[in-house]
C-alpha cells in the first residue's frame, strides 16, 4: 500500500523559507504571486493491507517523528 504524507507550517508560523521563495519568483520576473508557503511530502510504501490500519500507522509516525505537530499540520492520503 502506498500513502502520501504532505507536511505544512500551521497558519501564523513564519515561514523564511516561504519569504525567500517569493522573492526570488519576484526578481525573476513572476509578477502577482502572494503569499508562498513551503512544505514537504514524504511517500510511504507499507506492507499493510488494511487502509484503516494503515492510517493509523501513518498517524503514529507523523506524531512521532515526520511532523512537529506543534508548528506543522499534516494530512494523509493513500495512494
Amino acid at each position: 500500500m502506498k500513502a502520501r504524507v504532505t507536511i505544512t507550517l500551521k497558519n501564523g508560523v513564519l515561514d523564511p523559507q516561504g519569504k525567500a521563495i517569493e522573492g526570488a519568483l519576484g526578481a525573476l520576473g513572476f509578477s502577482g504571486v502572494g503569499e508562498v508557503r513551503q512544505g514537504k511530502i514524504i511517500d510511504l510504501e507499507l506492507a499493510e493491507s488494511d487502509r484503516d490500519a494503515a492510517m493509523k500507522t501513518i498517524d503514529e509516525m507523523c506524531r512521532k517523528l515526520l511532523a512537529n505537530t506543534v508548528i506543522e499540520n499534516y494530512s494523509i492520503d493513500i495512494v
